[in-house]
């Protein structure tokens, strides 16, 4: 099992999203997801 991490909305900053993240990965994941607070389509980067 991975780690699991929070990802944040890159437009407004708000987390809300979280996941697993497979642990031999060194760089930030990076995914579009929809953001409930933008009401559009963003991308959501790994938070610390």
């Amino acid at each position: 099992m991975g780690k699991k991490v929070a990802l944040a909305c890159t437009e407004c900053l708000s987390r809300n999203y979280s996941t697993n993240k497979n642990t031999s990965e060194t760089k930030r994941l990076e995914v579009r997801k929809f953001c409930k607070r933008c009401g559009i389509y963003t991308l959501h980067r790994e938070t610390k």
